[in-house]
């Protein structure tokens, strides 16, 4: 059985774990940072970095003596190494390394975006490849096919702004407090979602991407007007958002299906994965098409490091280990072959 140690601090959460081959989580604590940038209203690299150099420390150090063990029982250290607020993965990666460095032990540079794509085998070990994954977060929506570990075909992106970015602007907009995304579920449950029309961006468009700018913007009009209930836009929003979903994944869905490479399941997992109305959404979708619909815990959703002991078990497992010399990087894409989509830039 191999055991790995995992840490995250690529946002604004410090998370540390002992994860198994046998997908247990031994231990696992995280430290919130909402607090701190709460009266910013979205987060502060600055500010993010000095609390993950203040707490990822003490949070390994409770792990281990919750899991009553210590740093030389584990296989390797597996610390997220990009993509995200570059100080931030800085403190944890540096943090990894010094481990690795102290023990002995293997470092495992863990992609955070693979961490949540392999996030639902942690949770479902039925879960098999290949898969047809939807990661939905703040910072990036994107639909892949996950053929293996290390190995990701992207068949969509976002040009402009991420599902979760417009989840929390939007909010933002609403005068809803931060975080906004779960806010704005909330205050969406007591509207009338067909009662502010609202566009779809890039809807039944040959292209196969995502584009939630218009969307944002448009909530921005709806908002300035006064002329619609709070709740009322809320839901109209989510409506809208959910429709360019569903649409986006049927659209790679006929494209597997020409190809003759349909998955047997589709996998959703990042923050926005949450959300209730994308889970049954997407259910939905999967019902149709018979595929297996798959979608971590919610607390395997958000940021964690669970999913990065668990990427590190895979990658542990399949021979990726890293030397000490692996830099941190703010921009990591999973499929490093995509082309670049027009107005996605880095985003892509």
């Amino acid at each position: 059985m191999t055991i790995i140690l995992g840490i995250e601090s690529s946002c604004d959460e410090t998370a540390a774990a002992l994860v198994t081959s046998d997908r247990r989580v031994l231990a696992h604590a995280l430290a919130s940072q909402i607090a701190e940038h709460a009266p910013f209203g979205g987060v502060v690299p600055e500010i993010a970095a000095r609390a993950h150099a203040d707490r990822l420390m003490p949070l390994v150090e409770q792990v281990f003596t919750e899991a009553g063990m210590r740093l030389h029982d584990v296989d390797a250290i597996a610390a997220t190494a990009g993509p995200g607020l570059i100080g931030g993965v800085m403190v944890g990666l540096i943090t990894g390394k010094a481990l690795a460095h102290a023990s002995g032990k293997p470092l495992v540079a863990v992609n955070h975006l693979e961490g949540h794509a392999l996030s639902p085998r942690l949770a479902d070990a039925t879960l098999q490849f290949p898969y047809l994954l939807l990661l939905v977060s703040g910072g990036h929506c994107q639909i892949l096919l996950v053929t293996s570990v290390g190995a990701y075909r992207r068949l969509a992106t976002t040009i402009d702004d991420a599902a979760g970015e417009a989840f929390d602007k939007s909010a933002k907009l609403l005068g809803l407090p931060y975080p906004g995304g779960p806010a704005l579920e909330v205050l969406a449950a007591k509207g009338d979602r067909r009662a502010v029309p609202l566009p779809r961006p890039m809807l039944r468009s040959a292209e196969p991407h995502f584009s939630f700018a218009g969307l944002k913007s448009a909530v921005a009009r709806a908002v300035a007007t006064g002329a619609h209930q709070a709740a009322d836009i809320a839901a109209s929003f989510q409506f809208a958002l959910v429709d360019c979903l569903i649409d986006r994944v049927g659209h790679a869905l006929n494209q597997l299906a020409a190809e003759g490479a349909m998955p047997k399941a589709l996998v959703v997992a990042g923050g926005v994965a949450a959300n209730g109305a994308v889970r049954t959404a997407l259910q939905n979708i999967a019902e149709t098409r018979d595929l297996r619909f798959i979608a971590p815990p919610l607390w395997l959703c958000t940021d964690n490091a669970a999913m990065i002991g668990w990427a590190g078990v895979e990658r542990y497992g399949a021979g990726l280990i890293d030397t000490l010399d692996v830099v941190a990087r703010p921009r990591w894409p999973l499929d490093d072959k995509a082309a670049i989509v027009r107005g996605a830039g880095v985003k892509a």
